[in-house]
């Protein structure tokens, strides 16, 4: 859905769900987000960006921050410096995350998203399911690139988890 104003495009929306099983228990998928170390290895030194920074405060209330520059391999050019601010919204442990998050790059938001992970048992391990609801704006990257971004990061999710 596009808002309108005085004919210019100012907001694209849109949602999309994953689910994605993993052996690992849901305690032990839950921690891959909890722990700030666990975290930090699979959802920001990912492969295609120089990070600067990565701060976490994994508490409702608390607040994660990512600082990094694209390099060369990205459609953004090398050095373009991005930004990822998150709000913890709501916590269940081994059974549920709420997030609201900003993008930014070079200062600019361009996205704001509510994201929701959810831990369910499944056999001896864990159906993840993640939801998210995305507002994007001029110069974003749109529902199906953070789809497929997201796609990416519950690969190196799996990763960390020795899958």
């Amino acid at each position: 859905m596009n808002v309108q104003t005085s004919g210019q495009k100012t907001a694209t929306h849109g949602s999309f769900t994953l689910e994605r099983v993993f052996r690992a228990s849901p305690a032990k998928v839950f921690d891959a987000f909890a722990d700030p170390d666990k975290k930090r290895r699979w959802f920001a030194e990912g492969p295609g960006f120089h990070l600067d920074s990565f701060m976490m405060d994994f508490r409702v209330g608390g607040e994660e921050k990512s600082r990094f520059r694209f390099v060369a391999d990205k459609p953004i050019a090398e050095g373009t410096p991005c930004s990822n601010d998150t709000v913890y919204m709501d916590i269940v442990p081994n059974r549920r995350i709420v997030i609201a998050y900003s993008m930014s790059m070079a200062g600019s938001i361009f996205s704001v998203s509510l994201a929701t992970m959810e831990f369910m048992a499944e056999g001896a391990g864990t159906r993840l399911v993640f939801t998210e609801q995305a507002a994007f704006f001029e110069n974003a990257d749109g529902i199906e690139m953070r789809e497929q971004g997201t796609r990416e990061l519950l690969g190196q999710l799996a990763a960390e988890l020795g899958e």
